[in-house]
């Protein structure tokens, strides 16, 4: 064989080698990929599960809620939304108009829902309670947030409550406060980092009803309103590695 068919012969090989050594390379990253994404669906399967618990089990404790308070108070009539997990009591019940002290009403209204949620609460808080627990979930209850709202008609004020915003916030706060002055436990009740789950807030006018214009006296009546907004506990994002492991 002569010198330049030895010498085609060796570049031959090397480029062959050089396509071999690339071909493995792309495989090995296909291989990665495939890896990645496969963990990734799994990050999101698990995820979305974890969600779907959490909004069956706030449905299920919203339900729970009603029936309790209305079997213990059978003229209380109480809205629940599962989708947003919210449950109304109409401001009427609980106040005179331009008013932020609750009435004999209302404070025979917030007892019945006092007692309510002694009795389920339990079974979505810390420590965990099983015993009499109709729906036994490991998802628990994050943030319970007694929301004060008004309808827009403008507020003159009394010297002490300057506007809507103020009402609200100070019924939401009577509200809470009456619910801890019947010393039915709820202070004790603790999310899942061993914080209190009860707060307040108020928004005034800022949030109506969903699809309600509030034009007239009926429609005005339902803006006026405390919601209990219930968030759930779901597992963050960076924790998902630590939710598969447990659960493996």
């Amino acid at each position: 064989m002569s010198a330049r068919g030895v010498r085609r012969s060796r570049a031959e090989e090397e480029e062959e080698s050089y396509f071999i050594s690339m071909a493995d390379m792309m495989v090995g990253l296909l291989f990665v990929f495939i890896i990645l994404l496969l963990y990734f669906a799994l990050q999101f399967q698990q995820k979305s599960k974890a969600l779907s618990d959490a909004g069956e089990a706030r449905a299920q404790l919203l339900t729970e809620l009603k029936r309790e308070i209305e079997r213990s108070d059978r003229t209380l009539k109480v809205t629940i939304d599962p989708v947003t997990g919210v449950l109304t009591l109409p401001a009427a019940v609980l106040f005179a108009k331009g008013d932020d002290r609750l009435s004999a009403g209302g404070q025979a209204a917030v007892a019945a829902v006092g007692r309510a949620m002694a009795r389920v609460l339990p079974c979505y808080t810390l420590p965990r309670r099983s015993a009499g627990c109709s729906y036994v979930t490991e998802r628990s209850i994050d943030a319970i947030f007694i929301e004060g709202h008004t309808d827009s008609d403008p507020f003159t004020g009394n010297g002490r409550i300057g506007d809507n915003l103020d009402l609200s916030a100070f019924r939401a706060a009577n509200t809470f406060r009456q619910l801890r002055t019947l010393d039915l436990g709820l202070d004790g009740l603790r999310n899942s980092a061993g914080q209190p789950i009860l707060s307040v807030s108020g928004y005034g006018e800022a949030r109506p009803v969903p699809n309600n214009p509030g034009l007239s006296e009926a429609q005005k009546s339902l803006n006026r309103r405390i919601d209990l907004r219930f968030l759930m506990d779901t597992p963050k994002a960076d924790n998902l590695g630590d939710l598969l492991t447990r659960q493996q």
